[in-house]
Protein backbone atom coordinates (compact mmCIF):
# COMPACT_ATOMS: atom_id res chain seq x y z
CA UNK A 1 0.00 0.00 0.00
CA UNK A 2 1.09 3.55 -0.70
CA UNK A 3 2.49 5.76 2.07
CA UNK A 4 -0.09 8.56 1.75
CA UNK A 5 -2.98 6.07 1.93
CA UNK A 6 -1.58 4.54 5.12
CA UNK A 7 -0.74 7.87 6.78
CA UNK A 8 -4.13 9.42 6.07
CA UNK A 9 -5.99 6.29 7.17
CA UNK A 10 -4.03 6.08 10.45
CA UNK A 11 -4.50 9.80 11.14
CA UNK A 12 -8.27 9.68 10.65
CA UNK A 13 -8.53 6.41 12.58
CA UNK A 14 -6.97 8.21 15.58
CA UNK A 15 -10.38 9.78 16.19
CA UNK A 16 -11.29 6.23 17.22
CA UNK A 17 -8.63 6.46 19.94
CA UNK A 18 -10.36 9.56 21.34
CA UNK A 19 -13.69 7.75 20.97
CA UNK A 20 -12.48 4.75 23.02
CA UNK A 21 -10.62 6.83 25.60
CA UNK A 22 -13.55 9.16 26.21
CA UNK A 23 -16.04 6.28 26.32
CA UNK A 24 -14.15 4.20 28.88
CA UNK A 25 -12.62 6.75 31.27
CA UNK A 26 -16.04 7.19 32.89
CA UNK A 27 -15.86 3.60 34.20
CA UNK A 28 -13.20 4.62 36.72
CA UNK A 29 -14.96 7.82 37.76
CA UNK A 30 -18.66 6.92 37.83
CA UNK A 31 -18.84 5.57 41.39
CA UNK A 32 -16.86 8.50 42.84
CA UNK A 33 -19.13 10.96 41.01
CA UNK A 34 -22.21 9.22 42.40
CA UNK A 35 -20.93 9.61 45.97
CA UNK A 36 -19.52 13.13 45.46
CA UNK A 37 -22.81 14.59 44.24
CA UNK A 38 -25.03 12.10 46.13
CA UNK A 39 -26.85 10.89 43.03
CA UNK A 40 -29.69 8.37 43.14
CA UNK A 41 -29.66 5.49 40.62
CA UNK A 42 -31.78 7.35 38.06
CA UNK A 43 -29.67 10.55 38.14
CA UNK A 44 -26.48 8.52 38.23
CA UNK A 45 -27.55 6.54 35.16
CA UNK A 46 -28.27 9.82 33.35
CA UNK A 47 -24.92 11.35 34.35
CA UNK A 48 -23.06 8.32 32.97
CA UNK A 49 -25.18 7.90 29.85
CA UNK A 50 -25.50 11.60 28.93
CA UNK A 51 -22.43 11.30 26.70
CA UNK A 52 -24.25 8.60 24.78
CA UNK A 53 -27.19 10.90 24.16
CA UNK A 54 -24.61 13.32 22.76
CA UNK A 55 -23.39 10.56 20.45
CA UNK A 56 -26.94 10.19 19.15
CA UNK A 57 -26.99 13.90 18.25
CA UNK A 58 -23.49 13.67 16.74
CA UNK A 59 -24.50 10.64 14.68
CA UNK A 60 -27.63 12.42 13.42
CA UNK A 61 -25.71 15.52 12.32
CA UNK A 62 -22.36 13.93 11.40
CA UNK A 63 -23.44 13.04 7.86
CA UNK A 64 -24.82 16.55 7.28
CA UNK A 65 -21.56 18.19 8.39
CA UNK A 66 -19.48 15.68 6.41
CA UNK A 67 -21.41 16.54 3.24
CA UNK A 68 -21.61 20.31 3.76
CA UNK A 69 -18.19 21.10 5.31
CA UNK A 70 -16.27 18.16 3.89
CA UNK A 71 -14.74 15.17 5.66
CA UNK A 72 -11.46 16.94 6.53
CA UNK A 73 -12.88 20.12 8.08
CA UNK A 74 -15.50 18.14 10.02
CA UNK A 75 -12.78 15.98 11.58
CA UNK A 76 -10.89 19.11 12.68
CA UNK A 77 -13.96 20.31 14.60
CA UNK A 78 -14.48 16.85 16.08
CA UNK A 79 -10.97 16.99 17.60
CA UNK A 80 -11.52 20.47 18.99
CA UNK A 81 -14.81 19.50 20.64
CA UNK A 82 -13.15 16.46 22.23
CA UNK A 83 -10.67 18.87 23.87
CA UNK A 84 -13.39 21.22 25.13
CA UNK A 85 -15.31 18.28 26.60
CA UNK A 86 -12.30 16.79 28.39
CA UNK A 87 -11.32 20.08 30.00
CA UNK A 88 -14.86 21.03 31.00
CA UNK A 89 -15.72 17.60 32.45
CA UNK A 90 -12.53 17.53 34.52
CA UNK A 91 -13.16 20.99 36.00
CA UNK A 92 -16.94 20.62 36.61
CA UNK A 93 -18.12 21.62 40.09
CA UNK A 94 -21.64 20.19 39.87
CA UNK A 95 -23.39 17.35 38.08
CA UNK A 96 -25.24 19.61 35.61
CA UNK A 97 -22.06 21.31 34.33
CA UNK A 98 -20.45 17.89 34.18
CA UNK A 99 -23.29 16.55 32.03
CA UNK A 100 -23.14 19.50 29.60
CA UNK A 101 -19.46 18.86 28.85
CA UNK A 102 -19.95 15.09 28.68
CA UNK A 103 -22.75 15.75 26.18
CA UNK A 104 -20.27 17.71 24.01
CA UNK A 105 -17.81 14.81 24.18
CA UNK A 106 -20.57 12.43 23.19
CA UNK A 107 -21.40 14.63 20.20
CA UNK A 108 -17.78 14.30 19.07
CA UNK A 109 -17.87 10.51 19.46
CA UNK A 110 -21.08 10.24 17.44
CA UNK A 111 -19.79 12.50 14.67
CA UNK A 112 -16.45 10.67 14.50
CA UNK A 113 -18.24 7.31 14.17
CA UNK A 114 -19.91 8.69 11.02
CA UNK A 115 -17.13 10.70 9.41
CA UNK A 116 -13.96 8.67 10.05
CA UNK A 117 -15.02 5.23 8.68
CA UNK A 118 -16.66 6.99 5.73
CA UNK A 119 -13.50 8.96 4.91
CA UNK A 120 -11.29 5.86 5.06
CA UNK A 121 -13.71 3.78 2.98
CA UNK A 122 -13.68 6.52 0.32
CA UNK A 123 -9.90 6.58 -0.05
CA UNK A 124 -9.18 2.85 0.38
CA UNK A 125 -8.90 0.26 -2.43
CA UNK A 126 -11.58 -2.46 -2.27
CA UNK A 127 -9.16 -5.29 -1.46
CA UNK A 128 -7.77 -3.46 1.61
CA UNK A 129 -10.86 -1.49 2.64
CA UNK A 130 -11.88 -3.84 5.45
CA UNK A 131 -8.51 -3.67 7.18
CA UNK A 132 -8.07 0.09 6.75
CA UNK A 133 -11.56 0.99 7.99
CA UNK A 134 -11.11 -1.46 10.85
CA UNK A 135 -8.13 0.66 11.98
CA UNK A 136 -10.83 2.95 13.39
CA UNK A 137 -12.10 0.11 15.59
CA UNK A 138 -8.54 -0.85 16.54
CA UNK A 139 -7.99 2.69 17.79
CA UNK A 140 -11.27 2.58 19.72
CA UNK A 141 -10.17 -0.50 21.67
CA UNK A 142 -6.64 0.88 22.08
CA UNK A 143 -8.21 4.00 23.58
CA UNK A 144 -10.34 1.84 25.89
CA UNK A 145 -7.24 -0.05 27.04
CA UNK A 146 -5.34 3.16 27.74
CA UNK A 147 -8.38 4.50 29.62
CA UNK A 148 -8.50 1.45 31.90
CA UNK A 149 -4.75 1.56 32.57
CA UNK A 150 -4.86 5.33 33.12
CA UNK A 151 -7.82 4.96 35.50
CA UNK A 152 -5.96 2.31 37.48
CA UNK A 153 -2.88 4.47 38.00
CA UNK A 154 -4.84 7.62 38.84
CA UNK A 155 -6.92 5.59 41.31
CA UNK A 156 -3.73 4.33 42.96
CA UNK A 157 -2.69 7.93 43.65
CA UNK A 158 -5.47 8.00 46.23
CA UNK A 159 -6.39 11.63 45.61
CA UNK A 160 -10.02 12.73 45.93
CA UNK A 161 -9.54 14.48 42.56
CA UNK A 162 -8.31 11.34 40.77
CA UNK A 163 -11.52 11.22 38.77
CA UNK A 164 -10.80 14.70 37.38
CA UNK A 165 -7.43 13.54 36.05
CA UNK A 166 -9.06 10.43 34.57
CA UNK A 167 -11.38 12.62 32.50
CA UNK A 168 -8.99 15.50 31.78
CA UNK A 169 -6.25 13.35 30.28
CA UNK A 170 -8.38 12.98 27.12
CA UNK A 171 -7.53 16.61 26.28
CA UNK A 172 -3.91 15.83 25.37
CA UNK A 173 -4.49 13.42 22.44
CA UNK A 174 -7.46 15.58 21.39
CA UNK A 175 -5.13 18.50 20.62
CA UNK A 176 -2.68 16.22 18.80
CA UNK A 177 -5.46 14.80 16.63
CA UNK A 178 -6.84 18.27 15.86
CA UNK A 179 -3.43 19.34 14.51
CA UNK A 180 -2.97 16.13 12.48
CA UNK A 181 -6.29 16.64 10.66
CA UNK A 182 -4.78 19.72 9.01
CA UNK A 183 -2.21 17.46 7.34
CA UNK A 184 -4.60 15.09 5.55
CA UNK A 185 -6.25 15.59 2.16
CA UNK A 186 -9.97 15.81 1.43
CA UNK A 187 -11.89 12.74 0.24
CA UNK A 188 -11.69 12.60 -3.58
CA UNK A 189 -15.21 11.17 -3.78
CA UNK A 190 -16.59 14.12 -1.77
CA UNK A 191 -14.72 16.57 -4.03
CA UNK A 192 -16.24 15.05 -7.17
CA UNK A 193 -19.75 14.33 -5.91
CA UNK A 194 -20.37 17.39 -3.73
CA UNK A 195 -18.02 20.10 -5.05
CA UNK A 196 -17.42 19.06 -8.64
CA UNK A 197 -13.70 19.66 -8.03
CA UNK A 198 -12.60 17.09 -10.57
CA UNK A 199 -8.96 18.16 -10.96
CA UNK A 200 -8.31 18.31 -7.19
CA UNK A 201 -9.90 14.90 -6.73
CA UNK A 202 -7.83 13.38 -9.53
CA UNK A 203 -4.61 14.82 -8.06
CA UNK A 204 -5.46 13.23 -4.69
CA UNK A 205 -6.24 9.86 -6.30
CA UNK A 206 -2.81 9.99 -7.96
CA UNK A 207 -1.21 10.77 -4.58
CA UNK A 208 -2.99 7.77 -3.06
CA UNK A 209 -2.05 5.35 -5.85
CA UNK A 210 -1.00 6.46 -9.37
CA UNK A 211 -1.50 2.90 -10.70
CA UNK A 212 -5.23 2.80 -9.92
CA UNK A 213 -6.06 6.53 -9.99
CA UNK A 214 -7.54 6.63 -13.49
CA UNK A 215 -9.71 3.54 -13.03
CA UNK A 216 -11.02 4.79 -9.68
CA UNK A 217 -11.68 8.23 -11.13
CA UNK A 218 -13.65 6.80 -14.05
CA UNK A 219 -15.66 4.60 -11.69
CA UNK A 220 -16.64 7.61 -9.53
CA UNK A 221 -17.55 9.72 -12.59
CA UNK A 222 -19.65 6.87 -13.99
CA UNK A 223 -21.46 6.55 -10.65
CA UNK A 224 -22.09 10.31 -10.57
CA UNK A 225 -23.45 10.36 -14.13
CA UNK A 226 -25.66 7.38 -13.41
CA UNK A 227 -27.11 9.05 -10.32
CA UNK A 228 -27.61 12.32 -12.23
CA UNK A 229 -29.79 10.57 -14.78
CA UNK A 230 -32.23 9.41 -12.12
CA UNK A 231 -34.83 11.39 -10.22
CA UNK A 232 -33.66 12.31 -6.73
CA UNK A 233 -34.94 9.71 -4.29
CA UNK A 234 -35.56 10.28 -0.57
CA UNK A 235 -33.19 8.35 1.69
CA UNK A 236 -35.99 6.60 3.58
CA UNK A 237 -37.61 5.05 0.54
CA UNK A 238 -38.00 1.65 -1.10
CA UNK A 239 -34.86 2.33 -3.20
CA UNK A 240 -32.59 2.09 -0.15
CA UNK A 241 -34.79 -0.22 1.94
CA UNK A 242 -32.42 -3.19 2.01
CA UNK A 243 -29.15 -1.44 3.04
CA UNK A 244 -31.15 0.57 5.62
CA UNK A 245 -32.62 -2.61 7.13
CA UNK A 246 -29.24 -4.39 7.17
CA UNK A 247 -27.57 -1.38 8.80
CA UNK A 248 -30.30 -1.01 11.42
CA UNK A 249 -30.17 -4.68 12.43
CA UNK A 250 -26.37 -4.87 12.56
CA UNK A 251 -26.16 -1.72 14.70
CA UNK A 252 -29.00 -2.88 16.96
CA UNK A 253 -27.40 -6.28 17.58
CA UNK A 254 -24.06 -4.59 18.29
CA UNK A 255 -25.57 -2.96 21.37
CA UNK A 256 -27.98 -5.81 22.21
CA UNK A 257 -24.86 -7.88 22.94
CA UNK A 258 -24.36 -5.81 26.10
CA UNK A 259 -20.94 -4.51 25.08
CA UNK A 260 -21.40 -0.97 26.37
CA UNK A 261 -22.85 -2.19 29.67
CA UNK A 262 -19.59 -4.07 30.25
CA UNK A 263 -17.34 -1.26 28.95
CA UNK A 264 -19.08 1.41 31.06
CA UNK A 265 -19.68 -0.62 34.20
CA UNK A 266 -16.86 -3.18 34.17
CA UNK A 267 -15.53 -2.37 37.67
CA UNK A 268 -19.10 -2.42 39.05
CA UNK A 269 -19.82 -5.81 37.42
CA UNK A 270 -16.66 -7.30 38.90
CA UNK A 271 -17.54 -5.85 42.31
CA UNK A 272 -21.05 -7.32 42.01
CA UNK A 273 -19.28 -10.63 41.51
CA UNK A 274 -17.36 -10.14 44.77
CA UNK A 275 -14.02 -8.72 43.63
CA UNK A 276 -12.40 -5.83 45.56
CA UNK A 277 -12.30 -2.34 44.04
CA UNK A 278 -8.61 -2.38 43.10
CA UNK A 279 -8.88 -5.90 41.65
CA UNK A 280 -11.98 -4.84 39.73
CA UNK A 281 -10.16 -1.91 38.13
CA UNK A 282 -7.21 -4.14 37.22
CA UNK A 283 -9.56 -6.78 35.76
CA UNK A 284 -11.07 -3.99 33.67
CA UNK A 285 -7.62 -3.30 32.23
CA UNK A 286 -7.55 -6.99 31.28
CA UNK A 287 -10.71 -6.34 29.25
CA UNK A 288 -8.82 -3.67 27.33
CA UNK A 289 -5.90 -6.02 26.56
CA UNK A 290 -8.18 -8.83 25.34
CA UNK A 291 -10.18 -6.32 23.29
CA UNK A 292 -7.03 -5.03 21.60
CA UNK A 293 -5.56 -8.47 20.89
CA UNK A 294 -8.71 -9.88 19.29
CA UNK A 295 -9.39 -6.69 17.34
CA UNK A 296 -5.93 -7.13 15.79
CA UNK A 297 -6.87 -10.70 14.87
CA UNK A 298 -10.16 -9.52 13.38
CA UNK A 299 -8.37 -6.76 11.47
CA UNK A 300 -5.98 -9.31 9.93
CA UNK A 301 -8.82 -11.68 8.94
CA UNK A 302 -11.59 -9.38 7.67
CA UNK A 303 -10.30 -8.99 4.10
CA UNK A 304 -9.11 -12.59 3.91
CA UNK A 305 -12.16 -14.48 5.16
CA UNK A 306 -14.85 -11.82 4.93
CA UNK A 307 -17.32 -10.07 7.20
CA UNK A 308 -19.77 -12.96 7.62
CA UNK A 309 -17.14 -15.46 8.79
CA UNK A 310 -16.11 -13.13 11.60
CA UNK A 311 -19.76 -12.60 12.57
CA UNK A 312 -20.32 -16.38 12.79
CA UNK A 313 -17.26 -16.74 15.04
CA UNK A 314 -18.39 -13.93 17.31
CA UNK A 315 -22.01 -15.07 17.58
CA UNK A 316 -20.93 -18.48 18.90
CA UNK A 317 -18.58 -16.88 21.42
CA UNK A 318 -21.29 -14.45 22.54
CA UNK A 319 -23.76 -17.26 23.23
CA UNK A 320 -21.26 -19.27 25.27
CA UNK A 321 -19.85 -16.38 27.32
CA UNK A 322 -23.16 -14.62 28.04
CA UNK A 323 -24.77 -17.91 29.02
CA UNK A 324 -21.96 -18.59 31.50
CA UNK A 325 -22.10 -15.04 32.96
CA UNK A 326 -25.90 -15.25 33.38
CA UNK A 327 -25.56 -18.66 35.05
CA UNK A 328 -22.93 -17.32 37.47
CA UNK A 329 -25.32 -14.60 38.66
CA UNK A 330 -28.32 -16.96 38.86
CA UNK A 331 -26.51 -19.55 41.03
CA UNK A 332 -24.52 -16.88 42.93
CA UNK A 333 -21.20 -18.55 42.16
CA UNK A 334 -18.62 -16.33 40.46
CA UNK A 335 -15.65 -18.63 39.99
CA UNK A 336 -14.31 -17.95 36.52
CA UNK A 337 -16.41 -14.79 35.99
CA UNK A 338 -13.36 -12.82 34.82
CA UNK A 339 -12.59 -15.46 32.17
CA UNK A 340 -16.23 -15.44 31.00
CA UNK A 341 -16.12 -11.66 30.58
CA UNK A 342 -12.81 -11.93 28.72
CA UNK A 343 -14.38 -14.53 26.36
CA UNK A 344 -17.28 -12.15 25.75
CA UNK A 345 -14.90 -9.29 24.92
CA UNK A 346 -12.85 -11.51 22.58
CA UNK A 347 -16.04 -12.60 20.79
CA UNK A 348 -17.13 -8.99 20.34
CA UNK A 349 -13.72 -7.73 19.24
CA UNK A 350 -13.21 -10.32 16.51
CA UNK A 351 -16.73 -9.93 15.11
CA UNK A 352 -19.09 -7.01 15.70
CA UNK A 353 -16.31 -4.74 16.91
CA UNK A 354 -14.28 -5.24 13.73
CA UNK A 355 -17.18 -5.52 11.27
CA UNK A 356 -19.73 -2.81 12.18
CA UNK A 357 -17.99 0.37 11.00
CA UNK A 358 -16.59 -1.40 7.91
CA UNK A 359 -19.94 -2.84 6.83
CA UNK A 360 -21.95 0.34 7.39
CA UNK A 361 -19.38 2.48 5.56
CA UNK A 362 -19.45 0.35 2.41
CA UNK A 363 -23.01 -0.81 1.65
CA UNK A 364 -24.65 2.52 0.73
CA UNK A 365 -24.36 4.13 -2.74
CA UNK A 366 -22.11 7.21 -3.05
CA UNK A 367 -25.01 9.66 -3.19
CA UNK A 368 -26.42 8.59 0.22
CA UNK A 369 -23.36 7.22 1.98
CA UNK A 370 -23.22 10.07 4.51
CA UNK A 371 -26.93 9.67 5.31
CA UNK A 372 -26.52 5.90 5.61
CA UNK A 373 -23.49 6.21 7.88
CA UNK A 374 -25.43 8.67 10.05
CA UNK A 375 -28.41 6.35 10.26
CA UNK A 376 -26.24 3.40 11.25
CA UNK A 377 -24.33 5.39 13.85
CA UNK A 378 -27.59 6.88 15.16
CA UNK A 379 -29.09 3.40 15.63
CA UNK A 380 -25.92 2.20 17.36
CA UNK A 381 -25.81 5.16 19.74
CA UNK A 382 -29.49 5.46 20.61
CA UNK A 383 -29.50 1.84 21.81
CA UNK A 384 -26.15 2.37 23.56
CA UNK A 385 -27.59 5.36 25.43
CA UNK A 386 -30.73 3.49 26.48
CA UNK A 387 -28.67 0.50 27.64
CA UNK A 388 -26.20 2.57 29.68
CA UNK A 389 -29.08 4.49 31.23
CA UNK A 390 -31.14 1.49 32.36
CA UNK A 391 -28.35 -0.99 33.17
CA UNK A 392 -27.64 0.23 36.74
CA UNK A 393 -31.38 0.41 37.45
CA UNK A 394 -32.13 -3.11 36.18
CA UNK A 395 -28.94 -4.58 37.70
CA UNK A 396 -29.78 -2.94 41.05
CA UNK A 397 -33.35 -4.26 41.01
CA UNK A 398 -32.97 -7.75 39.52
CA UNK A 399 -29.23 -8.53 39.64
CA UNK A 400 -27.04 -9.62 36.75
CA UNK A 401 -28.78 -12.88 35.78
CA UNK A 402 -31.83 -11.64 33.85
CA UNK A 403 -29.98 -8.88 31.98
CA UNK A 404 -27.15 -11.16 30.76
CA UNK A 405 -29.69 -13.84 29.79
CA UNK A 406 -31.47 -11.19 27.70
CA UNK A 407 -28.19 -10.35 25.95
CA UNK A 408 -27.67 -14.08 25.18
CA UNK A 409 -31.12 -14.37 23.57
CA UNK A 410 -30.37 -11.31 21.42
CA UNK A 411 -27.15 -12.94 20.21
CA UNK A 412 -29.06 -16.03 19.09
CA UNK A 413 -31.23 -13.72 16.98
CA UNK A 414 -28.05 -12.11 15.61
CA UNK A 415 -26.84 -15.54 14.49
CA UNK A 416 -30.06 -15.96 12.49
CA UNK A 417 -29.56 -12.50 10.97
CA UNK A 418 -26.03 -13.38 9.80
CA UNK A 419 -27.16 -16.72 8.38
CA UNK A 420 -30.23 -15.59 6.46
CA UNK A 421 -29.87 -11.85 5.73
CA UNK A 422 -26.34 -10.46 5.86
CA UNK A 423 -24.52 -10.26 2.47
CA UNK A 424 -20.75 -10.64 2.06
CA UNK A 425 -19.07 -7.39 0.95
CA UNK A 426 -15.42 -8.50 0.92
CA UNK A 427 -13.46 -7.10 -2.04
CA UNK A 428 -16.42 -5.37 -3.73
CA UNK A 429 -15.78 -1.84 -5.10
CA UNK A 430 -17.99 0.82 -3.51
CA UNK A 431 -19.57 1.68 -6.87
CA UNK A 432 -20.42 -2.02 -7.46
CA UNK A 433 -21.96 -2.64 -4.03
CA UNK A 434 -25.54 -2.01 -5.16
CA UNK A 435 -25.59 -5.05 -7.45
CA UNK A 436 -24.27 -7.25 -4.59
CA UNK A 437 -27.20 -6.30 -2.38
CA UNK A 438 -29.92 -7.33 -4.83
Amino acid sequence: MKTKLILWSITVALSGFLFGLDTAVISGAEQTIQKLWQLDNVMHGLAVSIALYGTVLGAMLGGYFADSLGRKKSLFWVGLLFFVSALGSALAQDVYTFMIFRLIGGFSIGASSVISPMYISEIAPAKKRGMLVALFQFNIVFGILIAYISNYFFQELGSQNSWRWMLGIVGVPSLIFTFLTTQISESPRWLILKKNSVKSAKDILIEIDPDTAEATYQSIIKSKESAKGKAKVAFFSATYYWPILLTFLLAFFNQASGINAIIYYAPRIFEMAGLGKSTALLSSAGIGIINLAFTLIGLSLIDRYGRKTLMYLGSGGYLLSLGLIARAFYIDSYEGITLFVFLFIASHAISQGTVIWVFISEIFPNEVRAAGQSMGAFTHWIFAAILANVFPIIAGQFGGGPIFLFFAVMMFLQLLFVRFMMPETKGVALEDMGSRLH
